[in-house]
């Protein structure tokens, strides 16, 4: 299991009060409840690593908990999905694997115990009708016509919605609270209501379905959960959580609720990924553009960034907007220690060196990470021809440019000091190729006279070099809020159309030919850059941008009241 720092937060005080009083005999047991109607994103990632984090701190356990009560939306996919990203992220729940789904019969039996005591009934009214008489926050809501229907009336309609007998939407479970009650989720709320659906797990045994606000406090209790964790949206459902628990007179755990996760630039709704997944503004739910673990996965974001920006978030009640730009932070410390580096040209230039000699190879040595010395050297093939980014040379450069240029002289990362000659063009006046000439007393990028040079161009042989596809990737969406739209107004009219550029052919160092799909490395000068899980194959390399070397938002962190410190 994942090792998460300690650092305090307001449900970590509760745990530790509880304790101190012997609540629940001084167990911790919390669980982590995805719906599978879609795969885990960035804001699931806070409630994974809260509760289990929490669990191994206190020495208690963390349960791995599906609450599949909707058969329209829920597929196995999803649920495999799930547990690759919890384990990947790095929790274990060893064998506590357990299904809403299991409890379907205990949730019937519990429902039938509240319509014996008066405490809930079957309602002929639709979900139209029922919403009209809830009422509003400044006005009580109106009792149904059917809300006194005698126990018996109530049992037997509610065995035969069970059995089938009736047409999806016709009725409901309700309970019997309080219609006037200033909580609208305690005017009444529906506890079952009719699906002639499969469920993916139970197939055709049932066409009844409880609601979450029902299968929820219920679950918790069936498997001995002491502190169930969630998001702010469901402070105002604990009042019906503890009522049904109340009512029933089972075992009680105590909901708490925290701040959910928001970030800059994306959007967190699973409503939301799913119309970007249908309708195609992505390609899947594992695209790297996406906020899923699976797709932070495929893009070579890795499971300790993603714990490292968790816990430097924080856990409070108070909702906040996280630049994303910490994620990236977060992402690019963790590469900068792990990644080996090596040369690629993503934008080609041709260079001939014209004093090299035509059939000379040498192989010079490079450092595979000077972050670990134990990661060693390899070596990289120098030949007459050359490529280099074409953003590295200019023939009339404004003052500030120090790269290549007519008659300056640049070194080469690790091989010599080359100097531009001649500039070639095709007919239309496009540079296709420069000459260069080279120092060889500058071997391995120093001149031995002193001399200096403002400029380390990184570069690949062109009789060596390997070609790959490459995508650049940019943030989903151009506004910072995406959510935050007019009441009219589409989310997906913020995509960002340069959210995704492909590079072809371009040219990497030859130590690259045998890359496993998912590894890591830092180009150097551009970025890190991770080999596609999906699209690459063998003899077909592509590559996906991850993060870039840039990192002016650190000096930002500095100044704010995150932790930045190594």
């Amino acid at each position: 299991m994942a090792n998460l720092p300690q650092t305090t937060n307001f449900i970590r005080d509760i745990i530790i009060e509880d304790i101190k009083n012997n609540k629940y005999n001084g167990k911790v047991i919390t669980r982590f409840p995805p719906e599978p109607n879609g795969y885990l994103h960035i804001g699931h990632a806070k409630s994974i690593c809260l509760n289990f984090g929490l669990a191994k701190e206190f020495n208690g356990k963390c349960n791995l908990r599906f609450d599949d009560t909707n058969p329209s939306k829920e597929e196995q996919k999803y649920v495999d999905a799930i547990i690759e990203d919890v384990k990947w992220l790095g929790f274990d729940w060893e064998d506590r694997l357990y299904y809403a789904s299991d409890y379907f019969e205990q949730f019937y039996n519990w429902a039938v115990e509240l319509i014996k005591a008066g405490k809930a009934y079957v309602c002929d009214l639709s979900s139209e009708e029922i919403k009209e008489y809830r009422g509003t926050l400044t006005e009580p809501g109106k009792e149904s016509p059917y809300r006194n229907r005698s126990i018996e009336e109530n049992l037997d309609l509610f065995e035969r919605m069970r059995k089938g007998e009736f047409k999806e939407g016709s009725r409901v479970l309700r309970a019997k609270i309080d219609m006037s009650s200033g909580n609208l989720n305690m005017r009444d709320p529906v506890m079952y209501r009719i699906k002639h659906e499969p469920h993916y797990r139970t197939g055709n045994k049932w066409c009844i379905y409880p609601m979450y606000d029902w299968a929820h406090g219920l679950s918790d209790s069936i498997e001995g959960v002491t502190h169930s964790i969630c998001t702010m949206e469901y402070e105002d459902h604990r009042p019906l959580y503890d009522w049904f628990l109340d009512q029933l007179n089972i075992y009680h755990p105590q909901q708490i609720e925290f701040a959910r996760l928001n970030l800059s630039h994306t959007v967190l709704s699973k409503r939301k990924l799913l119309k970007l997944v249908n309708e195609k503004y992505v390609d899947g739910w594992d695209d790297p553009r996406m906020p899923t673990l699976a797709g932070m996965r495929r893009r070579g974001y890795t499971p300790e960034a993603i714990r490292d920006f968790i816990e430097r978030i924080g856990v409070g009640k108070k909702e906040s907007l996280v630049d994303i730009a910490l994620l990236e932070y977060c992402v690019r410390k963790d590469l900068n220690e792990k990644a080996p580096r090596v040369m690629a040209v993503l934008n080609p230039l041709k260079v001939v060196i014209t004093n090299y000699p035509d059939d000379k190879v040498e192989y010079l040595q490079a450092i595979n990470n000077p972050e670990k010395p134990e990661m060693g050297v390899r070596e990289v093939p120098f030949s007459k021809i050359i490529y280099i980014e074409r953003d590295d040379f200019m023939e009339n450069p404004p003052k500030e440019f120090y790269r290549l240029t007519l008659n300056r002289e640049v070194r080469l990362r690790y091989a010599y000091y080359i100097k531009c000659i001649d500039v070639i063009k095709d007919g239309a006046g496009n540079i296709v190729e420069i000459h260069c000439t080279y120092d060889p007393e500058t071997r391995g990028g120093w001149s031995p006279d002193g001399r200096k040079v403002k400029s380390t161009l990184h570069w690949v042989s062109a009789s060596h070099c390997i070609e790959a596809e490459v995508r650049l990737y940019d943030y989903l969406f151009t506004k910072e809020r995406p959510d935050e739209t007019e009441e009219d107004e589409d989310f997906t009219n913020y995509i960002n159309p340069k959210s995704l550029e492909i590079l072809k052919s371009c040219k990497l160092e030859p130590s690259l030919a045998n890359a496993k799909p998912g590894s890591i490395y830092q180009f150097e000068r551009l970025g890190y850059f991770c080999v596609d899980t999906k699209d690459s194959k063998d003899g077909s390399l592509v590559f996906n941008k991850t993060v870039g070397l840039k990192d002016e938002w650190s000096k930002i962190l500095k100044k704010s009241n995150f932790n930045i410190s190594s």
